[in-house]
């Protein structure tokens, strides 16, 4: 439904007779306006609302603010924000230059949603080889990149595992609401199979919708988990895995039988390493993705795989010990160390933001490691928990 558009109001230029004029030292006022539809802004909570303010005047030294009661909640022209609860709300624009201020207030009435607490939509899934492709969800002879997604989306949506293989596989899922950016709180938690002294930790991406188009084209921010800064993190990791010929001859090891080919599907990265990921007996399909090419590269955040070790000395017994935070499928989903802050996002430089919320997750394996028969560390999820729902 189109609505009219009015100013709320629209101050007038208030002239200073006696200074000179430049670009950089305005000689009057912001005038300043926001369009809005009649009676005000409407909008259900947890979804973004966009508020645009018009400022002549503007200059270099120009500042804006949007304030909601005593809280300052963004200093832009254009105001993307997401309320937690319904009610009648007042926003107030602030804009400032040096010669003074002008302010303009807006009403907001928020109503309540009826959200569903977990995956809504699977935009993309693409697994790295792994003991569980074409498993975890299902392939069949025939399926392409759009059925797997589809089938990746099906699972979530019924609490069903999905597997991501070795390092770099992913996942993006998105929401029927915004999880909204609450100050100083946990916000969510992404769900795996960890359990105690067995984590394969995933790296957490996300990104809201700020193009407004409903899509996961916007900018990506990492959640910088408690490895960021650490110099055994590799950030711009890079690998590449090669499709394996079907009628090549395994390679088994003698010492551990349920090793059947250690020279499986080679890999290669941009630190001048290379190596194989190895087939156990316990897994005898395929572990690269049919649906892809004759390979496929993966870059990302490497987490250091020094947290997973042969306990027994002898191949029986691995753990892959947990990172503090900040990480999928890293602890138990009921354990309190499995929760996430927004506001750990950094965006490609390492700056922390402030983000409104998140609409979307990106979810991808952290480790490129083997433990044994256990096979590679490969991060699984089982779906999305809003915590402010």
């Amino acid at each position: 439904m189109k609505h009219k558009l009015l100013p709320i109001s629209v101050l007038a230029v208030l002239l200073a007779g006696s200074c000179s004029k430049s670009d950089d030292t305005p000689t009057a006022k912001p005038d300043v306006s926001v369009n809005i539809p009649t009676g005000g802004v409407t909008t259900a909570n947890m979804k973004l609302v966009r508020i645009a303010g018009t400022v002549k005047n503007e200059s270099a030294s120009t500042s804006f603010m949007w304030k909601l009661g005593n809280d300052t909640i963004a200093t832009t022209k254009e105001l993307v924000y997401a309320f937690t609860k319904e009610g009648d709300y007042t926003l107030t624009f602030l804009v400032k230059n040096s010669v003074g201020e002008e302010r303009v207030n807006v009403p907001v009435k928020v109503t309540a949603g009826k959200y569903t607490n977990g995956v809504a939509r699977v935009f993309d899934y693409f697994p790295a080889p792994g003991q569980f492709v074409h498993d975890l969800p299902k392939w069949e002879a025939g399926d392409d990149q759009v059925k797997m997604t589809a089938k990746a989306e099906e699972s979530l949506k019924n609490g069903t595992m999905i597997h991501l293989g070795g390092f770099g596989g992913y996942v993006v899922m998105g929401f029927d609401h915004t999880i909204v950016n609450v100050p100083d709180s946990f916000n969510f938690k992404v769900l795996g199979n960890a359990f105690a002294k067995w984590s394969e930790a995933g790296i957490i991406e996300v990104a809201y919708d700020a193009n407004g188009n409903g899509l996961p084209d916007d900018e990506w921010y990492e959640i910088a988990g408690s490895e960021y800064k650490s110099p055994k993190t590799i950030h711009d990791y890079k690998i590449t895995y090669y499709k394996p010929n079907d009628n090549k001859a395994p390679t088994p090891n003698n010492d551990y039988k349920w090793l059947t080919d250690t020279t499986y599907i080679r890999w290669k990265d941009n630190q001048g390493k290379s190596g194989y990921l190895s087939k156990n007996s316990f897994h005898a399909q395929p572990y690269y993705p049919q649906w892809k090419g004759d390979s496929i590269t993966f870059t990302g955040t490497r987490l250091t795989d020094e947290n997973v070790k042969d306990q027994s000395g002898k191949g029986s017994f691995f753990v892959s010990l947990a990172f503090p935070f900040g990480y999928a499928d890293n602890w138990a989903n009921d354990n309190p160390d499995a929760r996430i802050k927004i506001n750990w996002a950094v965006d490609k430089k390492g700056n922390s933001v402030r983000l409104p919320g998140v609409d979307f997750i990106r979810v991808y394996s952290g480790m490129r490691a083997e433990a044994g028969w256990v096979g590679e560390i490969s991060t699984e999820v089982t779906g999305v928990t809003d915590l402010n729902l």
